[in-house]
């Protein structure tokens, strides 16, 4: 499994509540690769305003890949989504979900979905929003076998949603949509507060999770709280999973601290593994 950190790229605000390495790009990455990460999950807003060359000769030199490339902040800043009521909204979210995939296919990465879903709302009936829903994820999935850029649902925690909080209910969507382009990304500190069963939940996802996301049960780096890493890691080899492990945590108490933290707890369980 490769252990991977989530950057920020600088079209995305720097904010307290941005759960990624922020600044200069390519101090972050100097910082992680010297920090012995093996690779990076971006958390991007706009790819049109990136440098890709220089992105990629940055994660060269750092031996570092890039395995995903997360479409939180398209939500997060501008509020656009694959549920919202307006048509010029949902397709401006398509579109920009879209770009997104094409950068991440210039890398040879995959993209996730967690905020940028929507909802259901008071205004629109349960099975018209839902019928939205399914309409973007099949388009998304369709642009990605063009492009070669796998698309994960991530289930996330119903205080954040009320569309998509369990593994269950991503795999439905996988299913209905029929395309081997779209997967599941399991996040532990939703799974934790979503699932029954942590452990359980991942043997069942193991047909379907592309990406994980670590972080402990306070969403700080891993070993500060009361989960065992040791125990979901295990489960995770043990479901023949060999991709991207990588952080979404809060960048507390700063933001080198938590990198390094990251590196002393997991590396260790992973080089064991």
């Amino acid at each position: 499994m490769k252990l991977c950190y989530q950057v920020a790229t600088p079209d995305v605000a720097i904010a307290p509540s941005v759960t990624a390495f922020q600044g200069d790009l390519d101090v972050s990455l100097d910082t992680l690769g010297e920090l012995g990460f093996d690779g990076v999950e971006f958390m991007t807003l706009n790819p049109k305003e990136l440098n890709w060359g220089q992105i990629e000769k940055l994660l060269s030199k750092n031996n570092l890949d890039l395995v995903l490339v997360c479409t939180g902040e398209i939500f997060g800043q501008e509020k656009l989504t694959f549920m919202d009521p307006d048509q010029a909204v949902r397709q401006q979210a398509i579109k920009r979900v879209k770009e997104i995939m094409d950068f991440a296919a210039y890398f040879g990465a995959n993209i996730n979905i967690g905020r940028v879903r929507g909802g259901f709302v008071d205004t629109l009936p349960r099975a018209l929003s839902y019928e939205y829903a399914l309409e973007g994820f099949t388009r998304l999935a369709e642009h990605g076998q063009r492009k070669n850029v796998k698309v994960a649902i991530e289930p996330v925690t119903y205080l954040q949603t009320n569309f998509i909080n369990t593994a269950e209910e991503a795999i439905r969507i996988c299913k209905e949509v029929g395309s081997d382009m779209l997967k599941i990304m399991l996040d532990i500190f939703h799974v934790n507060i979503e699932e029954k069963d942590i452990y359980q939940t991942i043997i069942d996802s193991k047909d379907y999770t592309i990406h994980m996301h670590l972080a402990d049960n306070n969403r700080r780096y891993p070993g500060t709280c009361g989960l065992d890493f040791r125990k979901i890691l295990t489960t995770l080899k043990e479901t023949g999973y060999d991709g991207p492990v990588c952080t979404e945590i809060y960048q507390l108490p700063n933001q080198l601290e938590a990198a390094q933290g990251t590196a002393l707890h997991l590396r260790p369980i992973l080089n064991s593994l």
